[in-house]
């Protein structure tokens, strides 16, 4: 049974904003439960999980922001963005919605980064996590395949390919890495764009791009992360991505002890948007193992 959509036009109304360093950004909180952090991608924002918004609601305190240059929060443009303070970003949210208990993380994409430091800052000691989901992203920059815009992006050009950024460049790019019976409809597509173009986004994704070379750097710590084992994890991955799909899930089995992953077969690299109902029953059945059948019966009423 196919999940309701909410509107971006409704998803905006619904918006909240808080005081980041100065900055203002835009979150959403819905629900009741143990919190739930969703953690958007690259160049998108928190509205790519409004199909599992209210069925997550159910059962949850569901958090998700527009990240720092991200949506509908402030994008400076004289700025250095960097993964690290991204999940301070997320930090800074609970801590303005007192949360003080430990925090289920289901990420996506750039998010898997920030999820991933997160993860390294629990085990520090600095964080409270009490489990973690990847969807598709460079969780090893071995096996990232950027695509050709994000290659452009990171040249000495990139400020002149952000700034020509277009919605048509983002449709062309869409149908090379969604699945390919699971593009978006030009109505979709017309709200990823106005995201992205708000608060005149365009102009920064060259400095956004800055998280490839990021994650190189901080990949051994990440990596330990993922080893330490303490936390649950799961890997909800399309298979037919081109950037991260199955040749990632390969790796992620080599390097994860005791590998849980679950691929969905020509799904491409957004599978909240391209299959959301497999991506909720696959992110249930992970909450119910390491919580018992009680919590996914409710989830499901």
């Amino acid at each position: 049974m196919p999940l309701s959509e909410i509107p971006l036009s409704a998803w905006r109304k619904r918006s909240m904003s808080f005081d980041f360093r100065g900055r203002t950004l835009r979150y959403w909180v819905a629900g009741q439960g143990e919190p739930l952090l969703l953690i958007h991608g690259f160049p998108t924002a928190s509205w790519d999980w409004h199909y599992l918004w209210q069925p997550l609601a159910q059962r949850n305190l569901v958090i998700a922001c527009d990240m720092l240059g991200f949506g509908d929060s402030d994008k400076p443009l004289d700025h250095g963005y960097c993964l690290l303070e991204q999940a301070d970003v997320q930090q800074a949210l609970l801590e303005h919605l007192r949360v003080d208990q430990p925090v289920h993380v289901l990420a996506h994409d750039y998010g898997d980064s920030v999820a991933q430091e997160l993860l390294a800052r629990h085990g520090e000691g600095r964080f409270q996590m009490a489990s973690c989901v990847f969807l598709n992203g460079g969780l090893f920059p071995e096996t990232h395949r950027p695509a050709l815009v994000q290659k452009l992006l990171l040249s000495p050009l990139g400020w002149m390919i952000g700034r020509a950024f277009g919605r048509n460049a983002l449709a062309n790019s869409f149908s090379q890495i969604f699945g390919p019976d699971t593009r978006p409809s030009e109505s979709a597509l017309d709200d990823f764009w106005s995201l992205i173009d708000r608060n005149d986004g365009p102009r920064i994704l060259h400095k956004l791009i800055a998280y490839i070379p990021q994650r190189r750097r901080l990949r051994e710590r990440w990596v330990a992360a993922m080893q330490h084992g303490e936390v649950p994890l799961r890997l909800i991955n399309g298979e037919v991505d081109p950037i991260s799909g199955a040749h990632m899930v390969e790796r992620y089995q080599q390097l994860v002890p005791h590998a849980d992953t679950v691929q969905l077969a020509n799904i491409g690299h957004y599978p909240q948007i391209e299959a959301p109902v497999q991506v909720l029953k696959h992110y249930l059945a992970f909450r119910e193992r390491i919580a018992g059948p009680v919590w996914e019966l409710a989830c499901l009423r």
